[in-house]
C-alpha cells in the first residue's frame, strides 16, 4: 500500500502559515499598546514632578508669569496624557479584532488536523484490512500446496 498522504496538506499548510501571521499581527499590535502605556506613565511622572515643583515655585513666592507657563507646560503633558490613552482604546478595539482574527485561523487549522486525523485513521483501516487480506490469502496457498503434496 503506498505511503499515507493527507489530500488537503498543502491547504493545511497554508493556514498554518496565515495562523502565523496572524498571530505575528497580535503581537506586534500588542508590542505598540506597551509603548503607548509606557509614554503616558512617563508623561504622567512628569506631571506629577512638574505639579511638585510649581508647588515648591508658589511656595517660595515665584512670579505671576512663571507661575502661569508652569500651569501650562502641565496642562499640555495632561492633554498630551488623554491623547495617549484615546491612542490605547483605539489599540485595544485593534488588538480585539485582530484576536478574533487569529481565533478564526486557529479554528481553521484544527479543523483540518482533524481531518487529516480522520484520513490518516480511515488509511490505517484500510492498511490493516489490506495485511489480514494477505495473511488470509498466504496461509490459503500454503493450505492448499500442502493437501496438493
Amino acid at each position: 500500500m503506498k505511503k499515507f498522504r493527507f489530500t488537503l496538506e498543502k491547504l493545511k499548510d497554508f493556514r498554518g502559515q496565515e495562523l502565523d501571521r496572524q498571530k505575528n499581527a497580535l503581537s506586534a499590535l500588542q508590542a505598540e499598546l506597551r509603548r503607548i502605556n509606557e509614554s503616558a506613565e512617563e508623561l504622567r511622572r512628569k506631571v506629577a514632578v512638574e505639579s511638585a515643583q510649581l508647588t515648591a515655585v508658589c511656595a517660595s513666592g515665584a512670579t505671576a508669569s512663571d507661575i502661569a507657563m508652569r500651569k501650562r507646560y502641565i496642562v499640555t503633558l495632561q492633554q498630551e496624557i488623554h491623547m495617549k490613552e484615546q491612542q490605547a482604546l483605539a489599540k485595544q478595539q485593534e488588538i480585539e479584532k485582530q484576536l478574533d482574527a487569529v481565533v478564526e485561523a486557529t479554528k481553521d487549522v484544527k479543523t483540518l488536523e482533524k481531518l487529516e486525523e480522520k484520513q490518516l485513521e480511515e488509511y490505517k483501516s484500510l492498511e490493516t484490512k489490506e495485511n489480514e487480506q494477505f495473511i488470509e490469502e498466504f496461509v490459503s496457498g500454503q493450505t492448499v500446496r500442502a493437501g496438493s503434496r
